[in-house]
């Protein structure tokens, strides 16, 4: 009896303890399976990146994505114009806007990117040769990919281009036209950017201006506006005792698509400009970039909405499209220190802007087809001149003498490039080409082809 007790006590112990020993050896089993499986993982997983690789891959990824954003409003120039032309030109406008961006892609490859950065050092403009990149399987390229910064910096040559081919549409022939965007893109435009984002002259007084208010939408407005007092105004635009005869666009359905698409590409235009994202403090000043660039063209557009119904009694759409391009185009100078109160306003004056210089420059008999003179031209200025409102760096006897000198050098030597091309080959179609239109006259294809003959205006 007193053994079966002791037998029964001592069963729970002795299954407890073969228990413990077999739970031991399959745990002892499973470790030595998994230590092969561990070291081969161990052996295939990557190392961590460093801080500066880290930021290398963001800052390079930040100048490609803003310059596929900017790249994309060439289309959304493309657009836009191809709405406020009349159908007959529509084909014009459209094969203006790529052939001008690919010639700007080539020429700021050829001249254009060493005239800009390459050796300035505070002097007037870099080396006259093509640009090169490290090649393939370079590890070390600095803070960024250099080939992504040549990428991201191209893209905003063809927008100069862009605001040339708006203004002057409808009657100039398309080959002195893509001759003019040779010199623009390749000398005009990285000479001109050289003093201040090539740590030119401009650049060393103090000059601000973030994203190209002034260096590149003033710069195309200052070519455009030589143009357009060298080649003169459509035919029947104005009349002979000075009447402004109206010529509608014929899209305005891709001229606010056109809108659309730039309004997107301007958060890389102005975002990107920041040139780093390697950083928590980056990312914040990028995102009050967006915000304060989105801010900013609902000023325009606002503004230009109830101005024009209070000068009119109508809203006119043309307006509040380019309000909305004449608020980002005054916030470019400086996106990052304004609060979202300051965007708006300057934002707002950019489209109170467009609303009076539209008709001053039919009063002066200036004929600006897409009205891109009052959007980067004098919301560019304004923009420049704004800088010092919110940004305790700039100054405005600096600022001013930026955008004379600016002013000065880009409308005198596109005056002189347009004579030199005038002289030699012309830069007017015929009468009887600009009546027909552009489209049949120089390159045979219609967008329109039923309907290209309504609508139009000729005397």
């Amino acid at each position: 009896m007193e053994l079966s007790k002791i037998a029964s006590a001592a069963r729970p112990i002795l299954l407890g303890g073969l228990a413990l020993t077999a739970f031991g050896a399959l745990a002892a089993f499973a470790q030595e399976a998994a230590e092969p499986a561990a070291e081969a993982a161990a052996e295939a997983a990557p190392e961590f990146a460093s801080a500066a690789e880290t930021a290398f891959i963001f800052n390079t990824l930040l100048f490609l994505i803003g310059g596929f954003l900017v790249m994309w409003m060439a289309a959304g120039f493309a657009m836009l114009e191809a709405g406020l032309v009349r159908s007959k030109n529509v084909s014009m406008q459209l094969l203006k806007n790529i052939a001008l961006y690919s010639i700007a892609g080539i020429m700021y490859w050829v001249v254009g990117y060493s005239l800009m950065y390459t050796n300035v050092d505070g002097g007037y403009f870099g080396t006259l040769m093509p640009y090169s990149w490290p090649a393939a399987g370079t590890a070390n390229e600095g803070d960024y990919a250099v080939a992504s910064d040549w990428f991201f910096q191209m893209v905003f040559v063809a927008t100069a281009a862009s605001i040339v081919s708006g203004t002057l549409a409808e009657r100039i022939k398309l080959w002195p036209f893509l001759i003019f965007v040779v010199v623009l893109t390749g000398f005009i435009y990285p000479i001109a950017g050289s003093w201040k984002w090539g740590a030119g002259w401009l650049d060393a007084m103090g000059f601000q201006d973030f994203a190209g208010s002034t260096l590149v939408h003033s710069v195309g407005g200052w070519a455009a506006l030589a143009g357009a007092v060298l080649l003169g105004a459509r035919k029947g635009k104005f009349g002979a005792a000075g009447e402004v005869h109206p010529m509608p666009g014929s899209n305005m359905a891709l001229a606010t698509l056109g809108t659309f698409i730039l309004w997107l590409g301007w958060f890389g235009f102005n975002g990107a400009s920041q040139l780093a994202m390697g950083s928590n403090a980056d990312v914040s000043d990028i995102s009050r970039i967006f915000a304060n660039t989105n801010l900013a063209a609902c000023g325009g557009v606002v503004a230009a909405l109830i101005l024009t119904q209070v000068l009119y009694r109508k809203v006119d759409i043309t307006m509040v499209l380019n309000g909305a391009l004449a608020g980002l185009v005054s916030i470019t100078a400086e996106p990052l220190t304004p609060s979202p109160f300051a965007a708006i306003i300057i934002g707002a004056i950019g489209g109170v802007i467009v609303v009076f210089a539209v008709p001053l420059l039919d009063k002066l008999k200036i004929d600006d087809v897409v009205g891109a003179i009052p959007v980067h031209l004098l919301a560019g200025i304004w923009g420049t001149l704004a800088v010092p409102l919110t940004n305790g760096d700039a100054s405005f006897g600096v600022q001013i003498v930026g955008i004379v000198a600016y002013g000065v050098f880009a409308f005198a030597v596109s005056l002189i490039v347009w004579f030199v091309i005038k002289a030699a080959m012309g830069l007017r179609a015929s009468d009887e080409a600009e009546q027909l239109g552009m489209d049949k006259a120089e390159i045979g294809v219609e967008a329109y082809p039923e309907f290209s003959a309504a609508g139009t205006r000729f005397s």
